[in-house]
């Protein structure tokens, strides 16, 4: 039954039972202000006792009427606010609701096991870098939030699409990750993202390393990240261990893992810096790059150092505010 409709019959219940009271002399219930509140008590059968008939007649006018009338119109009305609740519920667990969120990480894309796995992952390090944010997830796959509570979740129909990449407020996102089964699919929506919010940091997956390297030459900004899995056993072959050394930089269960950090100093040599990470914070500086590109590694202790360049390095833990005029 449609809302109209039930509105339109409690408006025809209160009324007749209005009538019914006042045609059995109830004067002291149709005359007085809590006759609501009086229908709906004794509709809902909680019977508070406060208010009640006096006469006969409107003793069985409550019995044969008020009463299971009432009560199977609070019935309907309950069970259709519940619907309505539900099926609120049940399009954010599908994702079919508008996210509006701002400065969050978006993950585009759905690969099963591999996307909860790096959802736990960024959760691990929003808590290791202290900076709590939201987690959006936007997919294609007809399946729902796989982590209810935890993150937000869109349901979009095609990637490429401005106005539903925009229900994830794609726009506002700090952070945009793009990790499709198909290559083709990640450089399409990288392309599109990168149009919609120019300032995000991005990052893309490519099984191959083709359209990576397309891709790095329209948006220099976007880390084209590729599948390494044939180069990681090729490396092992050569280098033992090389697999296991890998597989601790980037595990925070692990040891020692793998940081960034912005230095934000003044201009100075490598070597300053180098020093100060490893005596004071128990760090090993291992490359530095400058506008998210020109990755060195290993720089030269006499290599300049700018503010704004980022700083990786190796740390049981991540580094928070270095007194960078140490050095100098």
């Amino acid at each position: 039954m449609r809302w109209y409709n039930l509105l339109a019959l409690l408006g025809v219940y209160l009324s007749f039972s209005w009538l019914l009271m006042w045609l059995c002399g109830e004067t002291a219930l149709t005359q007085s202000t809590d006759f609501f509140y009086w229908v709906m008590v004794t509709a809902s059968t909680v019977g508070y006792g406060d208010l009640s008939p006096v006469t006969v007649a409107g003793k069985y006018c409550v019995g044969f009427f008020i009463i299971p009338a009432g009560l199977g119109l609070f019935g309907l009305i309950v069970g259709r606010v519940a619907s309505a609740l539900g099926a609120v519920l049940r399009r954010g667990v599908k994702g079919l609701n508008t996210v509006d969120v701002t400065d969050h990480w978006l993950v585009i894309g759905w690969n099963h096991g591999r996307t909860l796995h790096l959802i736990r992952l960024l959760q691990r390090e929003m808590m290791e870098h202290c900076e709590p944010k939201t987690i959006v997830l936007c997919v294609q796959d007809e399946i729902e939030n796989p982590l209810p509570g935890d993150i937000e979740f869109v349901h979009v129909t095609d990637y490429a699409d401005v106005n539903e990449l925009q229900r994830a407020s794609v726009s506002r996102a700090s952070c945009i990750i793009v990790d499709s089964d198909s290559d083709e699919v990640t450089m399409s929506t990288a392309l599109v993202c990168a149009a919609q919010n120019p300032d995000a940091h991005m990052i893309a997956y490519f099984n191959k390393e083709g359209l990576s390297q397309v891709l790095r030459s329209h948006c220099p900004n976007i880390e084209c990240l590729p599948s390494v899995s044939v180069e990681m056993m090729a490396k092992s072959a050569a280098d033992p261990g090389s697999s296991e050394l890998h597989y601790r930089l980037l595990n925070l269960d692990a040891g020692m893992t793998q940081y960034s950090l912005k230095y934000t100093g003044d201009k100075t040599q490598v070597r300053g810096v180098f020093l100060l990470l490893k005596e004071r914070y128990k760090a090993t500086l291992i490359g530095i790059s400058r506008n998210r590109a020109d990755l060195q590694l290993n720089p030269e202790l006499d290599a300049e150092l700018c503010s704004g360049d980022v700083l990786h390095y190796i740390a049981e833990r991540r580094v928070k505010n270095p007194e960078w005029s140490l050095a100098v």
